[in-house]
């Protein structure tokens, strides 16, 4: 098999893990590294770039040209609605889908000091940072995370944040100040799955990552994309979502604000586990009712923030 992916080190560690896991030995399949347009512009701010699937974009051309067999994304990177020509054919075990902070003095969020500046590219993370802390600075940071860390080091930012999947995938866990608790911070829909995407009707992909679906992981993260699509929403709207999946039932939490951090609106439903779709439109139209779609459509009005 041939495996489309990001050259990036967490994308390749991903991308490995895939590999390790398909049927036959791993040198039976090889990665093919395809640069995006996110990865061509490097310090550009992503919501200046726009447009969705600036991660994914020339890895779903290269599956439909047939240079590719499959490809690996962050879940979260990939828009809501699906390319034709092309499906998601499994969803991995979710890893931690929550962020992590990291910070030069070691202080938690709750804990910093007034004015402390964060760092962060995601609309998300920046307006539930301020609308718990409007006292903190947050400033655009792009960059892989070694990039980040990096950054942080050389005293050019206080903290940042990032995905806590990215930092366990790369073994840089112990790096976290904090995991940041969802009652603070709700992730990014789909954050720490793993997507596999074929060409359809690819009968022989489709077979060899059939066993690699969670059935778990692809509730929850049905349920978190039918939100974010039921809000008009993209990959960099600053929308955040957490299913959890129980017997027989999903709770799903939702967040949408400003990236100022006000306006802010956050709700919670629940539904049984078999209609991970409906859960998620059905909270979709009931925050839309409460204000939901003003707030996103500021958001999209600005040519850029900040």
């Amino acid at each position: 098999m041939r495996i489309g992916t990001r050259g990036s080190a967490l994308a390749l560690a991903q991308s490995e893990h895939v590999r390790a896991s398909l049927p036959g030995a791993p040198r039976d399949h090889r990665l093919v590294v395809i640069k995006t347009t996110g990865d061509l512009q490097p310090n550009a701010s992503l919501s200046r770039i726009g447009g969705k699937g600036v991660f994914t974009k020339e890895i779903e051309e290269a599956l439909l040209r047939n240079e590719i067999d499959l490809a690996v994304h962050s879940l979260k990177d990939l828009p809501t609605e699906e390319r034709p020509g092309l499906m998601l054919g499994a969803l991995l075990t979710r890893e931690d889908p929550r962020d992590a902070l990291v910070s030069r003095d070691g202080l938690p969020f709750e804990r910093m000091r007034s004015g402390t500046t964060i760092g962060t590219s995601s609309l998300r993370r920046r307006s539930q940072v301020l609308a718990h802390r409007p006292d903190l600075r947050v400033e655009d940071m792009r960059g892989n995370v070694p990039t980040r860390l990096a950054r942080l080091e050389d005293g050019r930012l206080d903290a940042i944040i990032v995905a806590a999947a990215g930092l366990i995938r790369l073994k840089l866990i112990d790096r976290a100040t904090q995991i940041m608790e969802e009652t603070v911070m709700l992730p990014a829909p789909g954050q720490g799955v793993l997507a596999i995407q074929i060409r359809a009707g690819d009968d022989a992909a489709s077979a060899a990552i059939a066993r690699l679906s969670d059935a778990r992981a692809t509730a929850e993260a049905t349920a978190e994309r039918a939100l974010l699509e039921g809000l008009g929403g993209g990959c960099l709207v600053p929308v955040g979502a957490r299913a959890r999946a129980g017997e027989g039932s999903l709770e799903l939490s939702a967040y949408v604000g400003h990236p100022d951090g006000r306006p802010s609106l956050r709700m919670n439903a629940s539904g049984p586990i078999g209609k991970p779709a409906d859960l998620g439109r059905s909270l979709a139209a009931a925050m839309i009712a409460q204000g939901a779609r003003s707030i996103l459509d500021e958001v999209r009005s600005m040519e850029r923030f900040p």
